[in-house]
């Protein structure tokens, strides 16, 4: 049996696992422990930044991915920006990142002030891109740019 619930800071440790994992699986980057524990445990510290879903499968962690918020003045409401979706291996391809989606959407209509969801994917990553798009999302207009400080 598959429940979606909202991250406590119990879960940070199988968060932070999870992260690394998709960081490592993405962009074959080795996230330092220090950092991307600390990193997990900072948006509990700061839960008006964002939170974390938790996709569970028989009561183990399967999946998870976090949401932060970004405002848009151009709507006066708040765009939530899908972050840091992992799925174990093990269960990818059953619909688990489609139910994470659909309590991402449930928990965005019912809060009223959400305009849209966003995230971004990998160039390379067409595999999530097709599944993203079946689940209604398009690609948007926008390049991303950043500057690392």
């Amino acid at each position: 049996m598959t429940t979606i619930r909202l991250a406590t800071t119990a879960d940070w440790p199988v968060l932070a696992r999870f992260n690394q994992a998709m960081a490592l699986e993405t962009e074959r980057r080795h996230l330092p422990n220090g950092i991307v524990q600390a990193g997990v445990q900072g948006l509990f510290d700061r839960p008006e930044l964002g939170f974390y879903l938790l996709a569970e499968v028989d009561q183990q962690p399967a999946g998870s991915l976090m949401i932060t918020f970004e405002w848009s003045d151009w709507r006066n409401r708040v765009f939530w920006w899908i972050q840091s979706v992992y799925v174990l291996p093990e269960y990818r391809g059953r619909g688990l990142y489609r139910q994470l989606y659909q309590e991402v959407k449930r928990r965005a209509a019912a809060d009223g002030q959400v305009c849209g969801l966003r995230l971004y994917v990998e160039r390379e990553n067409t595999r999530a891109q097709a599944v993203y798009e079946h689940l209604g999302m398009q690609q948007a207009p926008y390049l991303m740019y950043e500057e690392p400080l």
